[in-house]
């Protein structure tokens, strides 16, 4: 007689409990993709969190922890080293609690991201407006913004970055007026890309100048469109056809000649052609669908700051998406601070400022640099674990110090570059096209050279920050360069080459575009183990008990000591064990005991991380 079972027995009851939900909900959760990059694990989590961030279901975590000797329920919390040991049988790779606070630090928000992010929606354009001094820039943002700037600063020249906001057709449009190109670049050198369309302001009685084609390749290197104002056209000299040709000159052909940049001829002293700019400015962005999510946490760049004696440290930050709002705690650069008080572009106080908008905020604990991001965090721990992030990570960038011809290949080779930037300073303008013209020749199937500025004269700072926003390399021919210079291209790891004689020049770069270089040493990472526990083996000598916890421990690489993060050793191991066997490597999940050389300062939970030296 077969046995009825009581609803409200205990086989009752687990018929209807977790574990069997788990059952009917693993098929659900083995059909989502596994991670296919390093996932960010806190430094406790529960087993469930544990699993949905591994894309596994509950029994299967489980088990994974009891291969590695840990017994746990779903709701049972564990440690981060727990958790990376289950990770590593799933061969998903994770963040450390601080490497994942140095992503957060290190990352920049870009226009890619902005757009693809769930809940975007259209985000006013930023225009930045460049072109050669007395040109009209300021005049032009003065007739359209409605405020008398020119008169009010030395000599009718721009002596601080503005940012403002205005209203067309019920659209807003957010300029930015820098005091040059090279404000413009120094942002882009920072990681900001905070411009979408690039203004450039050529007089019409003057034509293209010298600063109008240094212009040129700095908007056109920032890979953003170029809208052309032809200002002054009240002027008696003013030859727009003149313009036009001068500009096709530089390879920027305008509508009329049948290119696709947009020239929009004004008076910005009388204040004629402005709402004719504005509504190509409101098309080009169109075409660009600009995006951004204002229900985020705002993220912003700094384009101005200053020391007020009774407001304290103000900055001029441009929202790139999300929204800021008074009272919230945010880290600027590597200065953290809280919204006091919000002004517009106008000097008027607000509450709240969504993407694209300039904002000028107090409350910060010191100065950030132009170009510095702004985070909005969630409280001042938050806060103060970012900014500590930051100047980990700006620490380690000292200590790399300049790049070389070397370097700048291995980014076009591995891929992280499609491209060799190239600037071009000669002495005479002759030699300028004569170099231009040989390089440009060097380009091959694989590697483009691409030249992204050429001119004559010294090698100057503006050279310097093209190449080190663009990720390029500077080659002078019969020029000089100041040691003030030269020392700044040391700090940003800029290559400055300087040569007599052209073909060694052409050779160099023939050389370095065809990998004909010195190889490229390369760190590849094997595998880690943690220190369970230490043991002492005569007066000073230690040995580390340890357990790898993911890829091989082998007897020939080097090892990294990492405690909390912070490299303590970097050296090679002197003796491998498993058991009392010599042995030469320890694979996933082993435990055995290793000397180092030079290094006996072990503590337990210390991290070891193995790697290997190739060349390229």
């Amino acid at each position: 007689m077969a046995r009825r079972t009581n609803p409200g027995s205990r086989r009752g009851r687990r018929r209807q409990g977790p574990s069997d939900r788990d059952q009917r909900g693993s098929s659900a959760v083995a059909v989502a993709e596994a991670p296919t990059g390093p996932v960010e694990l806190p430094a406790t989590l529960s087993v469930g969190e544990l699993a949905d961030i591994l894309h596994k279901s509950h029994v299967d975590t489980i088990k994974a922890l009891m291969r590695n000797g840990v017994m746990a329920t779903v709701n049972e919390v564990v440690e981060f080293d727990v958790a990376a040991r289950v990770a590593a049988l799933f061969e998903i790779p994770v963040l450390k609690p601080r490497e994942r606070a140095e992503s957060t630090a290190a990352r920049r928000v870009g226009i890619d991201e902005e757009m693809s992010e769930e809940n975007s929606q259209p985000r006013p354009p930023i225009i930045t407006v460049l072109g050669h001094v007395d040109h009209g820039k300021t005049t032009l943002l003065d007739a359209i913004r409605g405020a008398k700037v020119v008169d009010s600063e030395a000599g009718g020249i721009t002596q601080s970055i503005g940012a403002y906001q205005v209203i067309k057709n019920g659209h807003p449009i957010t300029f930015i007026d820098t005091p040059g190109h090279e404000a413009f670049t120094a942002m882009r050198a920072s990681g900001a890309q905070v411009t979408d369309i690039a203004v450039l302001v050529v007089a019409a009685d003057d034509g293209v100048m010298p600063q109008t084609r240094e212009a040129i390749d700095h908007a056109r290197a920032a890979g953003v469109p170029i809208v052309v104002v032809i200002n002054k056209m009240d002027s008696p000299g003013a030859d727009l056809d003149r313009v036009k040709g001068e500009l096709a000159e530089q390879e920027v052909i305008v509508e009329d000649y049948g290119g696709d940049v947009v020239a929009i001829p004004v008076s910005a002293l009388k204040k004629e052609g402005i709402d004719e700019l504005l509504e190509s400015l409101l098309l080009v962005a169109e075409l660009q669908e600009l995006k951004a999510n204002p229900d985020r946490p705002g993220i912003g760049v700094v384009i101005e700051a200053h020391t007020d004696r009774v407001r304290g440290s103000i900055a001029t930050v441009l929202v790139r998406s999300g929204t800021v709002r008074i009272g919230d705690n945010f880290v600027a650069g590597t200065e953290r601070g809280r919204v006091r008080a919000m002004l517009d572009g106008f000097g008027k106080s607000i509450e709240a400022a969504g993407p694209s908008t300039p904002i000028q905020i107090m409350g910060l604990s010191g100065l950030p640099a132009v170009g510095d991001q702004l985070d909005v965090v969630e409280d001042e721990k938050a806060a103060r674990t970012l900014v500590e992030a930051r100047e980990r990570l700006h620490s380690r960038r000292d200590e790399r110090g300049v790049s070389t011809m070397a370097d700048v290949m291995r980014r076009v080779h591995t891929g992280e570059a499609k491209l060799l930037n190239v600037i071009i300073k000669a002495g005479t303008q002759g030699s300028v096209d004569a170099v231009r013209r040989a390089v440009e020749q060097l380009s091959t199937e694989d590697v483009q050279v691409k030249v992204i500025h050429a001119s004559a004269g010294q090698i100057g700072e503006s050279d310097i920050l093209l190449a080190s926003a663009s990720e390029g390399l500077i080659v002078g021919f019969e020029t000089s360069v100041d040691q003030s210079v030269q020392s700044q291209a040391l700090l940003k790891g800029v290559v400055v080459k300087n040569y007599d004689i052209i073909y060694n020049l052409v050779d160099d770069v023939n050389a370095a575009v065809h990998g004909l270089i010195e190889p490229v040493e390369r760190r590849v990472i094997t595998g880690h183990a943690n220190v369970l526990d230490v043991f002492t083996r005569g007066k000073r000598e230690k040995i580390a008990g340890v357990r790898v916890t993911d890829g091989v421990i082998r007897r020939s690489a080097k090892i990294r000591v990492l405690r909390r993060g912070d490299e303590l050793f970097d050296g090679a191991i002197v003796s491998l064990r498993h058991l009392k066997e010599n042995v030469r490597d320890l694979a996933n999940n082993f435990e055995g005991g290793l000397i180092l050389d030079g290094f006996h300062d072990y503590e337990r939970d210390d991290v070891l991380e193995a790697y290997e030296i190739t060349t390229s």
